[in-house]
């Protein structure tokens, strides 16, 4: 044999060799997420092609599970010990999922991170988890302000209230008969009493109260429960439904002239100026006797302590918080990118942009406990509509959320 043919075999034989040992070291990202709409899946097919694009040796197989079964089967796989690498999830799974002894700690891994930097404020704080440390990366959010009609402001010459005092006056003077707002029954506040209102609800008494023990029954605390509740029983600023109104109660009264406020998040602003343009706008939610709370909605990702790529991994969920690729995830989704510079690229209105940005610093989530399900579910609303028929008192009430809480 030639030298040269020997040569040929020597250098052949090295190339599949690299090849061999290229292949073996790639890496496979196994990613659950859940997207409502079958359509937005492309997006994500978008963003995996350009994340393996920019790191040839990472794979993601990205698999979109159905959200009405979405945790059933990640609690599953934990316990069978096929979880995914990363996963999408919200902050009301973290203690359940720490239980499980299910995620990676990724502290140092955000540390070194460049774009920590652009995250928004509080997001990474309010993203913690009970012990302190940094399980979930922020994905998307969004963060409950108050809805008016800015029309009904203008025409009764009132600013948006900063506060439960000018709240209240302003709900007071367009609480309108009939007779006298063209032919249309007016009420200041579309006031959610069924499921869903603890984050109409928050503001005002949140703001003032706490789930730590005797939180929930301090004079403070029970006098902003009353203050709520009579804004229904008492000034009747609130439509005569508003006990068992929830969601969509809430959103079409509002878009149909009834109401003047209405608590809610940027996912309706587009529906909102679709049917009212200019008319309505959006400020953060008030202050109450000089404190703010309110109601912060999540969705993260999680790297499972299981996982064998952890590098690959964290580099994944790195890219879909960062920049263009976040905002990208976020035309999925619909909510909020978690970026600074995201945040005037996105397709909202500015003034619910702003409203959402400017209420972050003093937006919080319930405890992360596992009595916080049934009091969004059942407690609150059962006596809130309860406390708001005179059926019970708003101390009751208060006392009922208190012993929910202390219960183990």
């Amino acid at each position: 044999m030639s030298k040269k043919a020997t040569l040929c075999i020597v250098l052949a034989t090295a190339l599949s060799g690299f090849a061999a040992s290229h292949a073996w070291a790639q890496s496979t990202v196994n990613f659950w997420y859940h997207f409502d709409n079958p359509e937005s899946t492309k997006l994500m097919d978008e963003l995996v092609a350009g994340f393996e694009g920019k790191n040839p040796g990472i794979k993601v197989k990205a698999e979109n599970i159905p959200w009405n079964n979405y945790y059933d089967k990640l609690f599953t796989s934990i316990v069978g010990g096929k979880a995914p690498d990363v996963a999408m999830v919200k902050l009301a799974q973290q203690p359940q999922l720490l239980e499980m002894g299910a995620l990676e700690p990724i502290d140092k891994m955000v540390a070194a991170w460049p774009g920590k930097d652009e995250l928004g404020n509080n997001l990474l704080e309010i993203n913690k988890g009970p012990d302190g440390k940094q399980y979930y990366l922020p994905l998307q959010y969004v963060v409950v302000y108050l809805y008016y009609r800015a029309d009904l402001f203008a025409k009764a010459g009132l600013e948006p209230p900063a506060t439960c005092e000018a709240f209240l006056d302003a709900a007071k003077k367009l609480t309108l008969p009939a007779s006298a707002n063209d032919g249309i029954e007016l009420f200041g506040f579309g006031l959610r009493g069924g499921k869903g209102g603890y984050d109409n609800w928050g503001p005002f008494v949140l703001s003032q109260a706490d789930f730590t023990p005797g939180g929930m029954v301090s004079p403070k605390a029970v006098a902003a429960n009353t203050w709520y509740v009579d804004l229904f029983r008492k000034h009747k600023v609130a439509p005569p439904s508003a006990p068992n109104d929830g969601f969509n109660e809430i959103i079409s009264t509002f878009k149909s002239g009834r109401t003047a406020m209405i608590f809610h998040h940027i996912g309706s602003s587009k529906t909102m100026v679709a049917a009212l343009g200019d008319k309505v706008s959006a400020v953060p939610a008030p202050s109450c006797n000089g404190g703010r709370w309110t109601s912060f909605g999540d969705e993260s990702t999680a790297l499972f302590k299981a996982s064998k790529n952890k590098d690959a991994a964290w580099k994944w969920m790195a890219f879909l918080s960062e920049g263009d690729n976040n905002v990208k995830f976020n035309q999925a989704t619909g909510q909020m990118t978690v970026t600074r510079s995201g945040a005037e690229k996105g397709s909202f209105e500015p003034r619910f942009v702003k409203a959402t940005v400017d209420s972050l610093p003093f937006a919080k989530t319930l405890p992360a406990v596992p009595q916080t399900a049934d009091f969004v579910n059942t407690v609150w609303p059962v006596n809130m509509q309860r406390a708001l028929t005179g059926e019970i008192t708003p101390e009751q009430m208060m006392v009922t959320i208190e012993k929910h809480f202390a219960t183990k």
